[in-house]
C-alpha cells in the first residue's frame, strides 16, 4: 500500500479493548467518592445541636453566628465535645477546621475530646493587678483544698484575666455567677447555689439577687461618686427600666430626629462643640467619626464596643447596669444622623447579668418603639482582651478569630461585612443625649487646668473608696483620690499609680499633681486611655506591677504576629530577674512598639519603659 492510497475500513487494524473495571467495580468506586472525606458527625450529635441553633433558614445559617451557636453549646454542656463540632460543622456548611480554630481562640470556650470529663463549676479567680492587690493569689492558694475537702471535686478553679470588678476586688466568677469582695465563704456559697437542681426560677435568673427600679440620671453625678458603698457588694444595682426612662423624658430626642424631614446637622454640630472624643481610649473626636461615615456609601453599619477588658476598666459596665437605655437611645442617635442600616452591640462574656438586662430591655423597647428602629443584633464575646481593638471586634462579630486587620483600610471606609462602619465605645454613646439636650456646653463647661469636658475614672487598688468617679477632665490623680476616694487605704501612701490601665504606663508619686486627661501624660511615656487608674501604696513595688500586667499581655495576645507574641512572653521571662537585663528588655520593647499590628503590642513596652525610667532603685 503506497502512502497515497486511501485507507479502508479494511485495512485499519480493530482497537485493542482493554478491561479497567467491571460495573460493580464502578459502583462501588462512585459510592466511595460520594462520601464526604474527613470525620462525619452521626445522629445523636446533629439531634443535639440541631436543638440549640435552630432549624436554618431558606439560605442556611449565616456565617457570622457561629460564635454565638458555640455559646449556646457551650452554655448547655459546659464545654465544647469535638463531635458537637462536628455536627455544628456540617449543619453550618463551614470546614470543620475553621470552627476548630475559632473555638480554641477564645478562652471560655473549652474543647474536649470524646467523653473525657467536663468540670462541672469552673472558678475563675482575677488575678489582674486590682485583684492581686487585694489577695486574689492566696484565695488561688487555698480554694482548690477547701472545695476538695468539702466533696466539690468536679469544681475546676483557674486564674483568669481581669473580668471587670475591680472596685470589688479580689473578684471572682463562678460559672456565670458574679462574686464581689470574695473570700472562701463567699465563692462556697455560691458554688453550693450553683450545685443546686435546677429549676425554673434559678433557670430564668442566674444571679438570686432582685433588681430595684430607680431612675438614673448620670449628669447628677457629676462631680461625684458614681459608686456609692451601697453598691460596694452588688452585683445587680437600682437600674432605670423602659417605662421609668421614658416617663422621664427618654427617647424623646430620638423620636424627634426619626421624620424624613428632621434636620440632623445641629446633633453633629453639638457633637462636635462639646468636644467629647471617643471614651474607649482611643481619642478620637466623636462629631468628626459621623461626619465621616456619613459621607461613606450606603450601606452604613455600626459596631458598638463594650468589651472593656483593660485591666482596671469597669466604668462601661457600672453606667450600663444602672440605666441601659441612655445607651440605646444614643446608639439611636448616632444611627439616625449617621444613616446607619444595622447595629452591632458586642458585649463581654463576662458581663452575664449585664447581657440578661440588655437583651429584657431591648426586647421592651422593640415591643413599643418610640420611633422606627434600625436592626440591632447583640454579640456575646468569649473571652479575648484582644477584641476590645475595633477590628479585632469586628473579626468576632463576623465568626472569626478576633485578629486584628492590618490599616488601611480603615473600618470607617471598609468594616463590618466589608461595609463603612461606625466604631464607638459604649459610653461615649451615653452622652449623647444629655450634650444635644443640654448644650455643648453643659459638657465642655467642666474641666480643670485648662481641659475640657467630664470623665469616667474607675478607680482602683489602695484607696478607701474604690469605683467610677464622674470627674472634670484635666484632674489630677492626688485631687481624685482626696475629692472622690476618701484618701488612701490607711497605714498606705501613694508610691505609684497607672493612669490609663494595664497599657498606660506606670507613674511615680511625684508626678501626680499632673492633669489627667487626653495628650497630656505623652511626655511621660504614658496616656490616660480608658481612664483605668490604678493606685499603688508604699508597700507595693511598681516591678511587680509591670510583671503582672505583661504576664496579662503574653496571656492576651491574639499571637498574630511574632513581635508581640514571642516579644510579651520573653519579656514577663526576663522581668522575672531580681535585675533586669535592662539592654535586651530595651530591645524588646522596641520591636514591639514598631513592628506589632495593633496597639496591645505597641503598648505592652510601657510598663517596662516606666519601671526603667522612674523606679530604676526596684530592678537595679
Amino acid at each position: 500500500m503506497t502512502s497515497d492510497t486511501p485507507a479502508t475500513p479494511a485495512t485499519i487494524d480493530a482497537p485493542r479493548t482493554i478491561p479497567i473495571a467491571t460495573v460493580d467495580d464502578m459502583r462501588q468506586r462512585i459510592r466511595r467518592k460520594s462520601k464526604l472525606k474527613g470525620r462525619q458527625p452521626d445522629d445523636d450529635a446533629l439531634a443535639v445541636v440541631r436543638s440549640l441553633i435552630g432549624p436554618p433558614p431558606e439560605s442556611g445559617h449565616r456565617r457570622d453566628l457561629l460564635i454565638e451557636h458555640l455559646h449556646r453549646i457551650n452554655d448547655a454542656y459546659g464545654g465544647l465535645r469535638d463531635r458537637h463540632l462536628v455536627a455544628l460543622a456540617r449543619e453550618m456548611n463551614i470546614p470543620m477546621a475553621e470552627v476548630f480554630e475559632v473555638a480554641t481562640f477564645y478562652h471560655h470556650f473549652e474543647v474536649v475530646r470524646g467523653d473525657d470529663a467536663l468540670a462541672r463549676i469552673t472558678v475563675r479567680v482575677c488575678d489582674s493587678l486590682a485583684c492581686e492587690l487585694a489577695g486574689a493569689s492566696d484565695l488561688m492558694a487555698r480554694l482548690p483544698g477547701i472545695l476538695g475537702s468539702a466533696g466539690h471535686d468536679d469544681v475546676r478553679v483557674v486564674a483568669a484575666p481581669c473580668i471587670g470588678r475591680c472596685e470589688q476586688a479580689p473578684a471572682v466568677a463562678v460559672n456565670q455567677r458574679a462574686v464581689p469582695l470574695a473570700d472562701t465563704d463567699a465563692v462556697m456559697q455560691a458554688v453550693i447555689a450553683e450545685s443546686a437542681p435546677p429549676d425554673a426560677a434559678s433557670a430564668a435568673q442566674p444571679n438570686p439577687e432582685a433588681r430595684a427600679v430607680a431612675n438614673f440620671a448620670p449628669a447628677d453625678f457629676a462631680g461625684q461618686s458614681v459608686t456609692s458603698p451601697a453598691d460596694a457588694r452588688s452585683v445587680r444595682p437600682a437600674f432605670t427600666d423602659y417605662a421609668t426612662y421614658r416617663a422621664h423624658g427618654g427617647y424623646a430626642l430620638a423620636a424627634s430626629l426619626a421624620g424624613p424631614d428632621a434636620d440632623v446637622e445641629p446633633v453633629i454640630q453639638a457633637m462636635e462643640a462639646s468636644g467629647l472624643r471617643g471614651l474607649g481610649g482611643a481619642g478620637f473626636p466623636a462629631g468628626r467619626k459621623w461626619r465621616i461615615v456619613r459621607e461613606q456609601p450606603a450601606p452604613r453599619l455600626m459596631a458598638v464596643n463594650i468589651d472593656e477588658g483593660e485591666p482596671g476598666t469597669f466604668k462601661d459596665r457600672t453606667y450600663l447596669e444602672r440605666d441601659p437605655h441612655r445607651f440605646l437611645e444614643g446608639l439611636l442617635v448616632a444611627a439616625r444622623v449617621v444613616g446607619i442600616d444595622t447595629c452591632y452591640i458586642y458585649l463581654r462574656d463576662e458581663y452575664h447579668d449585664c447581657r440578661e438586662l440588655l437583651q429584657a430591655e431591648l426586647a421592651r423597647l422593640r415591643a413599643d418603639p418610640p420611633c422606627a428602629l434600625p436592626a440591632i443584633e447583640l454579640r456575646r464575646g468569649a473571652g479575648a482582651y484582644i477584641c476590645g481593638e475595633e477590628s479585632a471586634m469586628i473579626e468576632s462579630i463576623e465568626g472569626k478569630r478576633g485578629e486584628p486587620r492590618m490599616r488601611p483600610p480603615y473600618i470607617a471606609q471598609v468594616g463590618l461585612f466589608g461595609r463603612p462602619t461606625l466604631e464607638h465605645n459604649f459610653e461615649t454613646l451615653y452622652w449623647v443625649r444629655d450634650i444635644v439636650e443640654r448644650g455643648p456646653a453643659w459638657f465642655s463647661g467642666f474641666g480643670r487646668r485648662g481641659r475640657q469636658g467630664l470623665r469616667s475614672f474607675s478607680v482602683s487598688g489602695r484607696v478607701k473608696s474604690p469605683g467610677v468617679k464622674l470627674a472634670p477632665a484635666g484632674i489630677s490623680l492626688l485631687d481624685l483620690i482626696d475629692e472622690y476616694c476618701g484618701g488612701m487605704q490607711d497605714g498606705h501612701t501613694l508610691h505609684a499609680y497607672l493612669p490609663g490601665g494595664a497599657s498606660g504606663g506606670i507613674l511615680p508619686a511625684r508626678l501626680a499633681d499632673h492633669p489627667l486627661d487626653f495628650d497630656t501624660l505623652q511626655e511621660h511615656g504614658c496616656f490616660i486611655g480608658s481612664a483605668a487608674v490604678m493606685v499603688l501604696g508604699q508597700h507595693d513595688r511598681a516591678r511587680d506591677a509591670a510583671l503582672n500586667v505583661m504576664r496579662f499581655f503574653e496571656h492576651e495576645s491574639c499571637g498574630q504576629c511574632t513581635p508581640c507574641r514571642v516579644g510579651t512572653a520573653k519579656a514577663a521571662a526576663l522581668m522575672q530577674a531580681p535585675v533586669w537585663d535592662g539592654e535586651t528588655l530595651e530591645d524588646l520593647a522596641q520591636v514591639m512598639a514598631d513592628a506589632s499590628i495593633c496597639g496591645l503590642g505597641q503598648a505592652a513596652p510601657n510598663p517596662i519603659r516606666s519601671v526603667r525610667r522612674y523606679f530604676p532603685e526596684e530592678i537595679e
